[in-house]
């Protein structure tokens, strides 16, 4: 029989709503306080049980409580994702058409790029190409900035990629639509942007999976062909 919902997970999950994505260490400080306040046991290794508990609540929702990973830490993440619409038409209430235009060709951009990133002066460029409606230079920085604030990207020294929220939430999306150069990590089997690929058969993993699955290697293999990785 599943775990029915207490005032705990009500809790987390109402703050949870509030900030669209969580950091792991943040979601666990959260937990143990929703726990403390609605003075039930909290065990501290069963996070992903106790949000698998308001997971069960939220199916009938179509709602979900994902957990996702950084590319550039390997963090845990905890994002509130709406399985109800398809990734780009849920964005269609927040932007107007040549802003999710702008956003799309930005993904684009990303996906085919070989570092999963997107300069900010190609994705300038994109933006009196547009066909819903052409956009001036500093109207299309106004609009990167508010991707970065609503968390869709990650700007980093003028380069964009997408953002950790974007990647949990997007990830059927994106890898349905570009079927042939979107892959998964090898070892976490999550969506993989940022990442290197093994020469020879073209193996994808993230870095910080890179870093953590070769730790112990002196001459670094890839796990799928055994050939040297790059």
């Amino acid at each position: 029989m599943a775990a029915q919902m207490s005032d705990a997970h009500r809790r987390f999950l109402q703050v949870l709503m509030s900030h669209g994505i969580m950091e792991g260490a943040e979601a666990r400080k959260l937990h143990r306080h929703c726990c403390e306040i609605s003075k039930v046991y909290c065990a501290q290794d069963k996070l992903d049980d106790f949000v698998s508990t308001i997971n069960n609540q939220l199916q009938p929702l179509f709602m979900q409580i994902r957990k996702g990973m950084s590319e550039v830490d390997g963090r845990s993440h905890y994002a509130l994702v709406n399985m109800a619409e398809t990734e780009i038409t849920k964005m269609a209430s927040d932007y107007a058409e040549n802003e999710l235009e702008l956003f799309r060709k930005t993904m684009d951009l990303i996906i085919l790029s070989e570092n999963g990133f997107a300069s900010s002066v190609d994705i300038l460029n994109c933006a009196d190409q547009l066909k819903t409606k052409k956009m001036k230079k500093k109207e299309a920085e106004q609009v990167l900035k508010i991707f970065v604030d609503d968390k869709w990207l990650s700007e980093r020294d003028g380069e964009y990629t997408l953002h950790t929220r974007c990647i949990i939430e997007m990830e059927q999306y994106i890898l349905s639509t570009y079927p042939d150069i979107a892959k998964k990590c090898n070892i976490c089997h999550s969506l993989a942007i940022q990442s290197q690929a093994c020469e020879t058969c073209g193996t994808r993993m993230h870095l910080p999976c890179v870093a953590k699955y070769f730790k112990t290697q002196s001459k670094p293999r890839c796990p799928q062909c055994n050939d040297f990785w790059p």
